[in-house]
């Protein structure tokens, strides 16, 4: 676990995964966000993308839990994420999360990181998020 004290700016994680069919059916019955681009083959197919994608929120999804478990650690605390979609990620394409320490923040303990999203070797999402790092070995958090 990194606490506040221990990131430096530079430090990464990335992390890798494939977004499949179940979890983009799953994540569409969750929120009820059931638009035929992300759902329905024969309809993506005869779109500008040709199949299926996931839906943006669903990969920021991924990034919450990249940031709120993985890196800085477990218990940080996102405050802020913003981002711009580049481009789309088929289902069942793989994703890279790649998150970079960009800004200590003192007055607050806070830290600015940069957030990309990869498929394909091509960047499909750019951002930035502000996070509360852990402070302690079991992973609090001071407000």
């Amino acid at each position: 676990m990194n606490t506040y004290e221990s990131l430096q700016i530079g430090d990464s994680f990335t992390f890798d995964r494939v977004l499949t069919r179940e979890d983009v059916d799953t994540f569409a019955e969750l929120t009820g966000d059931d638009n035929p681009i992300h759902v329905d083959p024969e309809y993506a197919a005869d779109t500008q993308f040709g199949k299926p994608i996931v839906h943006g929120v669903l990969l920021l999804g991924i990034i919450s839990k990249v940031l709120g478990r993985d890196f800085p650690g477990y218990g940080s605390i996102a405050v802020a994420i913003s981002c711009r979609f580049l481009r789309p990620v088929a289902v069942g394409s793989e994703i890279t999360v790649e998150v970079k320490v960009a800004e200590k923040i003192e007055k607050r303990k806070h830290v600015k990181v940069r957030i990309y999203v990869y498929t394909g070797g091509k960047m499909a999402l750019g951002g930035e998020g502000t996070l509360i790092p852990p402070t302690g070995d079991d992973g609090t958090v001071e407000m």
